[in-house]
């Protein structure tokens, strides 16, 4: 018969619920994993069948009471670094929304907003669609594989520990921050040079002949020059949403490491 002592039953126990804590963190910020939209239920069914499969590769760490100062130390330092995590691919797809939203009020779509229920705020309906093709491109590119596949190889480098240094880079964690802007501005800058251009001819056409309504064409015809544009790149931001995504991996593989480096 086989039995357990109550020391190693806790063992056991922890050694599956502190992994899961890193796993739920991500899964909670993680586009598209941590959607509103997405039940609770399946987040966490999801968060509990990646721990049956992770568990087992995990080094092996310090034992710790659960219900010490200590164990809820550990607690707390894997909700955060699976936070960390997730939060970098969040960045990547802020980067894609805020190019929608830039690209949209160029367009003079800056009214066409509504409800996100996602980030619980209007956003434009320009950069609702560039996030729907971002979304399916994660899944077409097998970039869920690729994130997962650096949450399970973070369990070595940023290893389950009961002192406070946790080995994770706070300081690359923040500087990746500025991709929001670096993303967002090389994914909208082929539509807002057409439309400067656009704009231009405009005013040049607005000079040569004062008595042109410009407020009557010109919203008609930014709209129609950025939907063409939009259309025209539209399967060419394939290939830098792909880099994003890729460089949002490589970064989450590097957030264990102590280097002070800001990213390229």
């Amino acid at each position: 018969m086989i039995s357990f002592a109550s020391k190693d039953l806790i063992a056991l126990v922890m050694a599956f619920v502190w992994p899961l804590t890193r796993i739920l963190g991500l899964i909670a910020v993680a586009p598209p994993f941590g959607n509103r939209t997405v039940p609770t239920r399946i987040k966490l069914g999801f968060g509990i069948v990646i721990a049956f499969i992770i568990t087992p590769t995990i080094p092996p760490f310090a034992d710790a009471d659960p219900l010490s100062l200590a164990g809820m130390m550990i607690l707390i330092q894997q909700f955060v670094i699976g936070l960390g995590m997730g939060f970098v691919m969040r960045v990547a797809f802020a980067a894609i929304e805020m190019a929608g939203t830039v690209a949209g009020m160029t367009m003079g779509l800056g009214f066409a907003s509504f409800f996100d229920p996602q980030t619980r705020g209007n956003t434009s309906a320009i950069s609702q669609f560039l996030v729907l093709v971002a979304t399916v491109l994660f899944f077409a590119l097998n970039a869920h594989h690729s994130l997962l596949l650096a949450l399970m190889d973070s369990f070595k480098s940023i290893p389950i520990s009961t002192t406070l240094q946790s080995g994770f880079d706070f300081h690359r964690l923040a500087i990746w921050g500025e991709q929001i802007f670096i993303g967002g501005l090389r994914l909208s800058m082929p539509l807002i040079a057409a439309l400067l251009l656009a704009n231009v001819a405009l005013g040049i056409l607005t000079r040569a002949a004062p008595q042109l309504n410009l407020f009557g064409i010109g919203f008609t015809i930014t709209i129609t020059v950025g939907f063409l544009i939009l259309a025209t790149i539209l399967p060419y931001l394939s290939v830098p949403i792909e880099n994003l995504f890729q460089l949002a991996i490589e970064t989450i593989q590097t957030l264990g490491q102590s280097s002070r480096h800001s990213i390229p």
